[in-house]
């Protein structure tokens, strides 16, 4: 039997350096270039996107959060009670305080509770209690309770909440945040250190807007932004959401205007509010209510903004006293009325009513005095 021999594998020589191939540059995919992020893109409202991380970015209310830093500075933190209205900064100042207290432990620290949503007497016992009576671990110091909206609390949860304030005062801190403090008993008041946030001021909120217009490249008038925050009445939020509504509403139009923003929130323009008053103190009784009325109706005016500008107006009229008083009482008459639903026509008839009624007491007055005059 005979073997084969296996075959000698070849030999590979080695090709010189000069003779040899250049390399190939490895095959690849072509790479996407993602497009450039546009200004704005968030999808957070402005409220949240711009609410203030630290009390030096609050603005106004200088007093209040002096007094509230030095507190925190000398570890004397009482039980706070921030009262006012809508969107002057309450809950922003109490949770730039926890950041300030807490730093990256703000989770296990803070419990933050929606008073409005869970108000009853069971949350109270269960998570507010269960919070306030343990601790963290790792973590030294008081725990913080932030109770917002607790105006909208239930009596009884309120009672409960005292006796839980009493027992857990060693190891925590609770902070009441409402609109209305006379619906707050008694009993929690006089635990509570109370700060009352006004409105806040007109100037230093048209600067943060001419910031926050500045940063989302919001081409806007200084007319338009004196327009927002005197319509927004020291309300901060409200403010924010009018300039990115009427910011999206412009679109690619160009700047904002004040017309624009007349537009955006349904308010009654000051020139509409001149003409109807022209009409309802110069025109006969029928023909100012069709020219009024139609003017509501194309404008889509609602009655209440309607008496409340007429009633700004009339402030700063020069009336006899008496006159004036009865226009303004008859005014707030129709606005409460108006608030039940009520009848627009037969309570938009009723103001026409009202300043004619004035017109002529003026006129009368008028013409006695002329003829004392003659006499």
């Amino acid at each position: 039997m005979q073997i084969e021999k296996p075959e000698p594998a070849p030999v590979v020589q080695p090709v010189p350096a000069d003779q040899a191939p250049a390399p190939q540059p490895p095959k690849s995919t072509p790479k996407t270039v993602p497009p450039p992020p546009a200004s704005g893109s968030s999808t957070l409202p402005f409220v949240e996107k711009y609410r203030p991380k630290e009390l030096s970015d609050l603005i106004s209310h200088e007093d209040i959060i002096g007094t509230i830093t030095k507190l925190i500075d000398q570890n004397r933190l009482p039980h706070l009670l921030l009262y006012g209205p809508p969107g002057t900064g309450k809950t922003s100042t109490i949770l730039a305080c926890a950041k300030k207290l807490y730093g990256d432990k703000f989770g296990p620290m803070v419990l933050e509770l929606n008073a409005s949503d869970e108000r009853g007497i069971d949350v109270v016992r269960e998570q507010v209690k269960t919070f306030a009576t343990t601790r963290a671990l790792g973590v030294k110091g008081f725990k913080l309770v932030i109770l917002d909206e607790a105006d909208a609390m239930t009596h009884p949860a309120q009672f409960a909440l005292r006796r839980v304030i009493e027992k857990c005062s060693h190891n925590a801190r609770f902070c009441l945040i409402c609109n209305y403090v006379g619906k707050i008993i008694p009993a929690l008041q006089s635990r509570c250190t109370k700060f009352r946030f006004g409105p806040l001021d007109h100037k230093a909120v048209e600067g943060r807007m001419h910031q926050i217009a500045q940063a989302e490249h919001i081409a806007i008038t200084p007319e338009a932004i004196s327009t927002i925050v005197s319509l927004a009445e020291g309300d901060m939020r409200k403010c924010l959401n009018v300039l990115q509504s009427t910011a999206l509403q412009s679109g690619e139009r160009g700047e904002v205007t004040a017309d624009m923003v007349y537009q955006t929130t349904g308010k009654p323009h000051p020139e509409d509010i001149t003409r109807l008053l022209e009409w309802m103190l110069n025109e006969d009784f029928t023909r100012a209510f069709h020219l009024c009325w139609e003017l509501k109706t194309a404008k889509g005016l609602a009655l209440q903004d309607v008496a409340t500008e007429i009633h700004a107006r009339l402030l700063h009229v020069d009336l006899a006293p008496m006159v004036k008083c009865d226009v303004l009482d008859q005014l707030s008459t129709i606005a409460y009325n108006a608030s039940y639903g009520l009848s627009e026509k037969i309570q938009f008839a009723g103001i026409l009513a009202v300043m004619q009624r004035a017109r002529h007491s003026v006129l009368q007055m008028a013409a006695q005095a002329q003829g004392q005059q003659t006499q």
